[in-house]
């Protein structure tokens, strides 16, 4: 049975399970994965507890007690002219893909979030079709400068 549960800063999560978050992330992110330490760094911030010093949460989903699904999302503490959060990642084993997982991971993190969600998917990611079918709009291209 599929079990999802939201972690927030104030869950203190101890590095036992933001370790195991980051290596199922790292794992199962395939192509559109970054490194396992940037992907811890993502997690610091996410359930950092320290006012002023990042923020957001982690939702879960577990069956017989591993990991098969999660998704990060950032605060970005801002409002209106950018979106309270940003999705910085989502991923799902892939035994468990085509079941749902997915989309349920997303429904509990729009239901967690107090405020707007962006994210950024690359135009060939097929997350791209269930980001769609949740309501996520493309409303600008993405720049960057990369220093």
């Amino acid at each position: 049975m599929l079990q999802l549960n939201t972690i927030t800063p104030s869950d203190q999560a101890n590095f036992e399970l933001k370790d195991e978050i980051a290596s199922f992330l790292f794992t199962h992110l395939d192509q559109y994965g970054d490194p396992k330490e940037d992907i811890m760094k993502c997690l610091d911030y996410a359930l950092n507890a320290e006012l002023n010093r990042g923020g957001g949460f982690v939702v879960t989903a577990r069956e017989d007690q591993k990991i098969v699904g999660a998704v990060v999302l950032n605060e970005t503490g801002m409002s209106g002219y950018i979106p309270e959060y940003i999705l910085v990642y989502i991923a799902v084993d892939g035994s468990q893909r085509g079941k749902g997982v997915g989309k349920k991971l997303m429904a509990q993190a729009i239901e967690s979030a107090n405020g707007d969600i962006a994210l950024h998917v690359e135009p060939d990611n097929p997350a791209k079709k269930l980001y769609e079918s949740l309501g996520f709009t493309n409303k600008y291209l993405e720049m960057r400068l990369k220093k």
